[in-house]
């Protein structure tokens, strides 16, 4: 710690009997490193801070205000623009996906009705197909009765020639005086025809 001489006064002293002339000299001797702590500045003080506030109230009104609001104004209007164009994005995506939705729906129905004309032009060839098919085989069942038809006939009369030349030469080795080889003929086809 520091130690005080006699001629340092750490606080003012107003002796008794005094008059407040003196004890107010004595009070800004002692206040005269400070003067915002006088008395006797005090409404010069005042005055000056009110002046200085209106100043500053002027200042902040006038300049500073008007920026700061231009400023949130400007955003205000920037985030409502943003927003509003994020708004028509979202519109212009909804109506995307409808038109996507309406095409996606009449890309398949074109198909189906594809699928349906394709089908019906196949069964339509596959119905010629079967029909020229069946004409065919018809034909070709034709063909094959009257070749077996003919076959039949060459086999019956094959069988007649043989059994009538069979019959022939049994009639003449049983029976060689009475051979008839006409007769016998005769008799074979009268059988065979029923």
């Amino acid at each position: 710690m520091a130690s005080h001489t006699e001629n340092e006064t750490t606080e003012p002293v107003v002796e008794a009997g005094q008059t407040v002339a003196q004890a107010s000299e004595g009070l800004s001797k002692y206040y005269e490193g400070m003067p915002q702590l006088d008395f006797d500045a005090f409404p010069n003080q005042i005055f000056w801070m009110v002046v200085a506030l209106l100043i500053i109230y002027f200042v902040i009104s006038k300049i500073a205000l008007p920026r700061i609001g231009s400023v949130l104004e400007e955003r205000h209007d920037t985030i409502s623009g943003y927003i509003a164009q994020a708004a028509d994005f979202k519109a212009q995506a909804e109506q995307a996906e409808a038109d996507y939705n309406a095409a996606l729906a009449e890309a398949r129905s074109e198909a189906m009705r594809i699928a349906e004309k394709t089908k019906a032009e196949i069964q339509k060839d596959l119905d010629k197909a079967i029909a020229k098919a069946d004409a065919e085989i018809g034909a070709k069942a034709a063909e094959s009765e009257a070749a077996i038809a003919k076959i039949r006939d060459s086999a019956i009369e094959n069988v007649r020639e043989v059994a009538s030349d069979t019959a022939v030469a049994i009639v003449a080795t049983l029976m060689p005086s009475a051979s008839d080889d006409k007769a016998i003929k005769t008799a074979i086809n009268s059988r065979m025809k029923g």
